[in-house]
């Protein structure tokens, strides 16, 4: 991939003197010699420290799935190795050898490194600029089978949409490759895999799966972190999205002990965005993707622990008197134990109730338009039901990509969308809009994917019978609040209450009826639905966080 000088410059800059002699002193270890030609770090090793390199040179290479490798760039002095895993202590996606004549470099773990990132301004901003390009450039290789793993399968198959939705949902390079192609078939023929193998994850390390789960992938990739079970946390936040990444930023930042749990990928429902027009700051717009990755790559920096995919089976309240008054028991058996907890859990997408809804989710049904979504039924014909903001932006973004878009609504835009969203809509060519009107009807299997929609007209009755290889759904939420394990109060819908309505007293606003549970963004009772009031929710919440841990601390 050809990269401007000006980007390479920012992608793999060179400390200065005065700058490297900063960031010795936060080294984790004594510099170490290394010969030619030997391993520094391999790829998919995971804990190991990113290096500045001292003397010499190092090669870093980026590796494909199928055993492609190719030097991404030579490190010399005043360069430091690594991208965002290493903040983490995450498995690596690149490789790095000393180069002819060898290599003489300091290490930084993952707490050094982050320390040299807050500790200096300046080359902080520098490494965390180059880190975030640095990945970048390997998810943009990796969409040409240049870097990280290989899914194949048929493309449009639902756990193929799957594991791609949580590779890309997650940051993470990937390819996917149509086993019914030439180059799928050469590849399926050259591995010796049996169809019903299929689809195949090929993790970086070499390592083959079949039809894996995420939590099966996540694994491949060295994605989750080790908990340990005796470490009590000051705060456990249940929910990566807006409020979820806000809370753990704020929290790392002010030295609290933060982890964060989520059952698919950074981002919540806004991450899956496609594009965020009204929020503030950026006036060109930004995807929710993005957003959510610059994100959770502050929560990382400041040292917030971030366990993806885990999902959280259970919340337990011990005695409000109890050295460690919470735990949460996790699907892989893990339990974690906490001081406080922070509900940022959102809330999931409801379904139409018509035959089929649940047999085509992932096989033509889907809540959210990616890029992966966008490219599967490109040039087709699609239904969108919701009137929403989210609706709105999904179709701005799918209509330029589809033959014709059926949007369907209860009520006239103009009472549900934001103005700039009507406007938009009304000059688009290819729209059909379909006002008081519902799906009835779904067309399809789970081999052929959604093949079209019955309408109805709520005025007439009258049926229509459209072509369309894909369902949207906007059609509003339900509070993601099963696992709360009736700790906490919550009103008739699942909503959690908080402050003086959740009627136990001197409560603050964000919490919750039991004393050191806080909820936030949009599983909370009264709150507004908008990233940016999530955002605001979960920054406000630490300060009520750390006046109830030092209440504790004063009672114990």
């Amino acid at each position: 991939m050809a990269i401007s000088e000006a980007r390479r410059a920012q992608m793999f800059p060179t400390l200065s003197e005065m700058q490297i002699s900063v960031a010795l002193r936060f080294a984790s270890a004594v510099a170490r010699r290394f010969d030619a030609h030997e391993m520094i770090y391999d790829v998919g090793a995971s804990n190991v420290p990113a290096w500045l390199i001292l003397e010499g040179s190092a090669d870093a290479r980026m590796h494909g799935a199928a055993g492609t490798s190719s030097l991404i760039t030579t490190y010399r002095r005043g360069q430091f190795t690594g991208e965002t895993n290493h903040l983490s202590g995450r498995a690596t996606l690149m490789s790095v050898v000393a180069g002819e004549s060898g290599a003489v470099a300091i290490p930084f773990d993952a707490p050094h490194l982050r320390a040299l990132v807050i500790g200096s301004a300046e080359v902080g901003e520098t490494i965390m600029r180059a880190y975030i390009l640095r990945r970048i450039m390997l998810i943009e290789e990796g969409e040409i089978g240049g870097a990280g793993s290989i899914l194949v399968g048929r493309r449009d198959a639902p756990e193929i949409v799957r594991l791609s939705g949580f590779l890309a949902r997650n940051g993470y390079p990937y390819t996917a490759i149509d086993a019914a192609e030439p180059e799928g078939r050469e590849l399926v023929q050259r591995l010796g895999i049996a169809a019903e193998d299929l689809p195949l994850m090929i993790c970086p390390n070499g390592r083959l799966l079949s039809n894996p789960s995420d939590a099966d992938a996540a694994s491949c990739l060295g994605i989750l972190p080790v908990i340990d079970p005796s470490t009590v946390y000051d705060v456990a936040i249940v929910g990566a999205g807006p409020a979820g990444l806000a809370a753990a930023v704020y929290a790392a930042s002010e030295g609290l002990s933060a982890l964060v749990l989520d059952s698919r990928a950074f981002g919540g429902q806004a991450g899956a965005s496609a594009r965020i027009e009204n929020y503030l700051g950026f006036p060109t717009g930004i995807s929710g993707l993005a957003l959510a990755g610059r994100a959770f790559n502050q929560a990382i920096k400041f040292g917030a622990e971030v366990a993806i995919p885990l999902t959280v089976d259970q919340l337990h309240c011990h005695g409000e008197n109890a050295d460690v008054p919470f735990s949460l028991a996790l699907s892989n058996g893990i339990t974690v134990r906490a001081r406080s907890i922070v509900i940022a859990s959102g809330a999931r997408y409801r379904r139409l109730d018509i035959p089929k809804i649940v047999e085509l989710e992932g096989a033509g049904v889907s809540f959210w338009a990616s890029p992966i979504e966008a490219r599967l039924c490109a040039g087709g014909h699609v239904t969108l039901v919701g009137g929403g903001n989210s609706a709105g932006q999904a179709v701005a973004f799918l209509a330029p990509r589809v033959a014709r878009l059926d949007l369907v609504v209860r009520r006239p835009l103009e009472q549900t969308m934001s103005r700039y969203l009507v406007d938009r809509i009304a000059a688009l060519s290819n729209i059909e809009l379909h006002v008081a009107t519902e799906v009835t009807g779904l067309h399809g299997s789970r081999a052929t994917g959604v093949t079209g929609v019955t309408l109805r007209d709520a005025r007439t009755g009258a049926i229509r019978e459209r072509e369309s290889r894909h369902l949207f759904l906007f059609i509003g939420a339900d509070p993601n609040s099963a696992w709360i394990n009736g700790c906490v109060a919550i009103d008739e819908k699942g909503f959690v209450l908080t402050g003086e309505r959740a009627g136990a007293g001197d409560r603050l606003p964000l919490e919750t009826s039991r004393a050191g549970i806080f909820a936030v963004g949009d599983v909370r009772a009264g709150s507004t639905k908008r990233v940016a009031a999530a955002v605001g929710e979960g920054a406000t919440v630490v300060s009520q966080i750390h006046a109830v841990l030092a209440r504790h601390a004063g009672t114990a």
